[in-house]
């Protein structure tokens, strides 16, 4: 039995992160998955009305996409219920399940529950949505938590692998599955200020790079896959393994210049080629908004960028090595990446 360590959990719109604080002040990433660490937010409805989370609803949503619950983060503070499976949710209500299922993994891991436990949430939600958010912790029986916002804890992070002095300011840069945030801090003690208000673009992150892919090799296919028979369960599978070989596609790219998209659809097999160009220029606008948010974050903060010590890297696709490039080229300031950009929530919510 230990309880002398604290958790961090970063509930992620497209993927959810854990870390520990052993008593030592050691930080760990959670194993909440069997492939990776991190685990998809995703829950499915089982016809008997039971839930799967995470891979397991994954697994399971393939053949049955109309059970599974996607993306419901963007959806906090919305009245217009979630359909899975013809059961209608709020989004607040999945996020506890999500929720649930981590402090559940983590237990059964651990034997106990945390001495400490750290819950992150974007910095620019007003009132409303933070008021939901916590109506989910409360839902999930999480005990006393505290809350820190996404950007502090990815600085906290990034202040335990560089230094980063009393009065510095740095600006996050927040890149992850379904959402951008950026915001300007300025290191004070132990944590961290923020600057004038966190700028954000909701409906913006790697999962619109995934689809700008996904309709890349649609388009390359010249129309034979509209004329698939989407009711077909064959076909349903079909795509959406094609749909997963685009994910892996994309982040194949953040390595190798060039990249190969097996497609086996019924009566199609062949292979798409994409380079690391072609998804550049799929993506440059969207990164050309997010540059315009980090001036509106910097111009709200009253700080000019030459006043920055570094932009930090955070979320998982700010791995894209175009995203460093165009922030750099930008800003005219030195960027700093995480070596896993999807876990620095995570850990700085644990070291928080």
């Amino acid at each position: 039995m230990d309880s002398t360590y604290s958790l961090g959990i970063d509930l992620g719109t497209t993927q959810t992160a854990a870390a520990v604080r052993e008593g030592d002040g050691r930080i760990d990433v959670v194993r909440l998955g069997t492939r990776r660490a991190e685990i998809p937010s995703l829950v499915f409805v089982a016809p008997d009305g039971g839930l799967l989370i995470g891979e397991a609803a994954e697994r399971r949503g393939q053949a049955e996409p109309d059970r599974l619950a996607r993306e419901f983060k963007r959806r906090i503070g919305d009245p217009v219920p979630i359909l899975a499976g013809g059961v209608p949710f709020s989004a607040h209500a999945l996020t506890a399940k999500l929720l649930r299922h981590v402090l559940d993994t983590v237990l059964a891991q651990r034997g106990a529950a945390p001495a400490a436990l750290t819950v992150t949430r974007p910095a620019n939600w007003g009132p409303y949505k933070r008021e939901q958010f916590d109506q989910a912790v409360r839902l999930a029986d999480a005990g006393p938590v505290l809350f820190r916002s996404e950007p502090e804890a990815a600085a906290l992070r990034h202040a335990t692998a560089r230094r980063i002095g009393p009065g510095e300011t740095v600006a996050v840069y927040d890149l992850g599955g379904g959402t951008f945030d950026v915001a300007v801090l300025r290191r004070e003690g132990d944590g961290f200020a923020l600057l004038g208000e966190a700028e954000g673009i909701e409906q913006l992150g790697g999962a619109d790079f995934d689809e700008a892919v996904f309709a890349h090799v649609v388009e390359v296919l010249g129309g034979a896959v509209e004329e698939l028979d989407t009711d077909d369960p064959e076909v349903v599978t079909a795509l959406a393994r094609l749909r997963r070989d685009c994910v892996e596609a994309k982040e194949a790219l953040s390595f190798d210049t060039e990249t190969m998209i097996p497609v086996a659809l019924p009566g199609i097999h062949r292979q798409v080629r994409l380079n690391r160009s072609e998804l550049e220029s799929m993506i440059a606008p969207a990164l050309a908004d997010t540059v315009d948010a980090t001036r509106r974050a910097l111009r709200g903060a009253g700080v000019s960028p030459g006043e920055l010590s570094a932009v930090l890297l955070a979320g998982g696709s700010s791995r894209i090595p175009l995203v460093g490039q165009v922030l750099s080229d930008e800003l005219g300031r030195p960027v700093a990446a995480d070596p896993h950009p999807e876990h620095s929530v995570a850990l700085g919510a644990a070291l928080a």
